[in-house]
C-alpha cells in the first residue's frame, strides 16, 4: 500500500532533522529560533518532510518557525518515551533504572503523550502524523517500553488526535513481536542500517530492501514508511567496521536509496539532516555523532553539495 496515497500525502523527500550544534544538547543549550531557521532555510526546497525526535524545547521551535515564516514542511512529530522496564540485554549497560526512576518515566511519558497531543490539534495543517516513540521495544535498547503500555499510548493519541500514528522502531521487532502494536496503529515505521550489520556498501541497498519488503510481506493492509535509514561517515570499530564507511559510501547509499523509493513510491525519511557531536561516547570517531548528510558547522558533505548553489567569485570577469 502506497503511504503517501493512504496519508493524502504529496509525493515529496523526506530526512530527520535535530538541530543540535557544537555545545547543544537535550536537557542543556538548544538551538535558538535564528539557527533553527537557517537550518530549515537549507532545507527548504529540497525536503518537504521533517522528522522530529521529540515534545521538547527543540522540536517546540522548529514548529515555531515553520508556522511563523510560513515555510514549506509538513512534520512528522514524536513523543521520544523513556524506559519503563528495565532491559538486561542492553549491550552497553544503559537499560537498568532504579523502580523509582521507571515510575518516574511512566509520568513523563504521558505527559510527552498529552503534549504531542495537545500539539497536532494547535498545528493540525503542519503536523501530519504523530509517532508514540523511537525504538524503545527492540532487544538492544536502553529505554525498553512493554508493547502493551506502547499501543496504550498509540491508542490514546488515536483518540485525542486526527492525525495519523505510528511508531518507529527497527525492522526486526516487527517481525517477530509487535503484531498487538501493528493492529493499533495507523502505519508502521521501521528503521534499516546495513552499516550497523556489518554489510559492505555493495550489499546495502539490497539488505534495505530484503528489510522493508520483509515487513511490508507481513502486513499487507497496512502502509510501511521508513523512518531512518542512513549511512555514518566515521566509525571508531564498536559496532560498525570503519572500512564501511566514508563519506564516499554515504553518497553512493544515499543515490541508490532515493532512486529506490522514488522509483517504488516508498516513504522515506533519510538519516539524517546534520551531524551532532553530542551523542553517544565521548570519541571523536564515535558513529552516533557523523550520520548527517551536512558536517556541524552546516556544510555539506558530498551526497548533497550539488544541492547548494555554488557563490559567485568575484574574481570572475564578466564579458
Amino acid at each position: 500500500m502506497d503511504a503517501y496515497e493512504q496519508l493524502g500525502l504529496p509525493k515529496g523527500r523526506a530526512i530527520c532533522y535535530s538541530g543540535f550544534r557544537q555545545g547543544q544538547h537535550p536537557g542543556g543549550q538548544y538551538p535558538s529560533y535564528e539557527e533553527v531557521r537557517e537550518d530549515l532555510l537549507l532545507l527548504q526546497g529540497h525536503w518537504k518532510y521533517l522528522r522530529l525526535f521529540d515534545c521538547d524545547a527543540h522540536a517546540e521551535t522548529v514548529l515555531k518557525v515553520i508556522a511563523e515564516e510560513g515555510l514549506d514542511f509538513q512534520v512528522m512529530q514524536s513523543a521520544y518515551i523513556e524506559a519503563e522496564m528495565n532491559n538486561f540485554n542492553c549491550p552497553w549497560g544503559g537499560g537498568v533504572y532504579s523502580e523509582e526512576k521507571l515510575e518516574a518515566n511512566k509520568e513523563g511519558n504521558q505527559a510527552k503523550i498529552e503534549r504531542l497531543i495537545a500539539w497536532a490539534n494547535r498545528y493540525p495543517d503542519l503536523i501530519f502524523s504523530l509517532s508514540v516513540g523511537n525504538e524503545a521495544c527492540v532487544d538492544w535498547t536502553d529505554h525498553y517500553v512493554p508493547q502493551h503500555r506502547v499501543a496504550g499510548y498509540a491508542e490514546q493519541v488515536k483518540a485525542g488526535a486526527k492525525q495519523p500514528v505510528t511508531f518507529c522502531e527497527n525492522y526486526v521487532p516487527w517481525l517477530i513481536k509487535l503484531d498487538k502494536l501493528a493492529a493499533v496503529v495507523d502505519f508502521i515505521s521501521i528503521h534499516t542500517y546495513p552499516v550497523w550489520e556489518y554489510k559492505h556498501i555493495n550489499e546495502a541497498l539490497d539488505y534495505t530492501k530484503e528489510n522493508y519488503y520483509a515487513v511490508a510481506g507481513k502486513f499487507p493492509d497496512k502502509p510501511v514508511v521508513i523512518t531512518e535509514a542512513g549511512w555514518a561517515t566515521k566509525a571508531n570499530g564498536r559496532g560498525i567496521n570503519p572500512e564501511n564507511v566514508s563519506e564516499a559510501y554515504q553518497k553512493i547509499y544515499f543515490e541508490q536509496l532515493m532512486a529506490w523509493v522514488e522509483q517504488e513510491n516508498i516513504f522515506t525519511f533519510f538519516f539524517e539532516a546534520f551531524d551532532e557531536d553530542w551523542k553517544g561516547s565521548a570519541e571523536p570517531l564515535e558513529p552516533e555523532k557523523h550520520w548527517g548528510l551536512f558536517y556541524i558547522d552546516r556544510t555539506p558533505k558530498p551526497a548533497v553539495q550539488h544541492l547548494i548553489s555554488p557563490q559567485p567569485n568575484p574574481a570572475r570577469s564578466v564579458r
